[in-house]
């Protein structure tokens, strides 16, 4: 069942298209929303929890309309912000408490589910501290921990990383996960760092210049290509030359060579490389078929849009 729908969903600001048209529809899981910094992905966001009013078009979220029920959206939806919002003069335990009251918790519950989530966060030993101690990477902890704290059904998280070193972005994608697969919670991710959306999410929603350029499990995104990548130390250039020379379509990519497979050819492909590479005496590196990457999504579309139209069939 799809939790959240949207039908030709548009924005407009002055001048600038945000969201164009876009439907699409989401179902339980960790599901990445990638784009680059300006797609419309934060847009998107903030119409959902209808904190911003669409242009045209419908968006529904747990079957809410986000015109008509944003207050009751946001009772069943935590939002991580991307920019600074926290309170520097509070602690961590009085911000994340307060936040639990505002979104309708009684007082001692609020108190005990900042407890629980400041735990999951990392945070507990630091919970009395005021936020403007914190670093940076605990100053997101504590933005995810309001997020949960009144214990939503999704979750919004928009750039989490933002900000962060490696090990601190490494910590924040392994809170990503557990809290989507431990908790059950529904996991909306916004980043444009494709690699992180990779290792975190099931299921990806592309949006570029606020159109959807594809909506699929990630699996579909990284399946495999009729390429085989061949690593050598030396002679990569030798090694094509001999390729060509035997019926195969080789070209060179830096130390990789890139060889096309052929399907019905079967095995022979393979038999053919071997062959070459051991009468060429090469020291062999790697061989495996390559797999599509996500930034193919976008360079595909940027090909799209650079590539003249095609003059219509009797058109003079």
């Amino acid at each position: 069942m799809a939790l959240i729908v949207t039908r030709d969903l548009t924005k407009r600001y002055p001048g600038v298209t945000a969201l164009d048209a876009l439907s699409v529809s989401i179902e339980p899981g960790i599901v990445g929303l990638v784009g680059a910094n300006g797609a419309g992905k934060s847009t998107l966001l903030k119409i959902l929890l209808g904190l911003v009013a669409p242009t045209g078009g419908h968006a529904e979220v747990l079957g809410l309309d986000s015109r008509r029920d944003g207050l009751r959206i946001r009772s069943a939806v935590g939002y991580m912000p991307e920019h600074d919002c926290l309170p520097s003069d509070l602690s961590a335990t009085d911000f994340v408490t307060h936040m639990g009251r505002m979104s309708g918790l009684p007082a001692s519950a609020a108190r005990e589910r900042t407890a629980d989530v400041l735990r999951h966060v990392g945070l507990y030993e630091e919970r009395y501290r005021p936020i403007g101690t914190y670093s940076t990477g605990m100053k997101q902890r504590v933005k995810l921990a309001q997020a949960l704290v009144h214990d939503p059904r999704i979750l919004f998280l928009d750039e989490p990383t933002n900000g962060l070193d490696p090990a601190g972005r490494e910590e924040m994608l392994e809170l990503v996960r557990r809290t989507g697969t431990e908790f059950g919670i529904t996991v909306i991710v916004s980043s444009h760092l494709l690699g992180e959306i990779e290792r975190v999410c099931g299921y990806l929603v592309a949006i570029d210049a606020g159109r959807l350029l594809r909506a699929a499990p990630l699996d579909s995104f990284t399946e495999l290509t009729d390429t085989l990548a061949v690593d050598v130390e030396d002679g990569a250039d030798d090694l094509v030359a001999a390729l060509s020379g035997r019926g195969l379509r080789a070209h060179g990519e830096g130390r990789h060579v890139l060889v096309a497979l052929d399907p019905s050819a079967g095995a022979a492909t393979y038999d053919t490389l071997r062959d070459t590479i051991a009468d060429l005496g090469l020291p062999l590196v790697r061989l495996e078929q390559r797999r599509h990457s996500l930034e193919d999504i976008f360079r595909d579309e940027l090909a799209d849009a650079d590539e003249p139209a095609r003059p219509r069939e009797g058109a003079a």
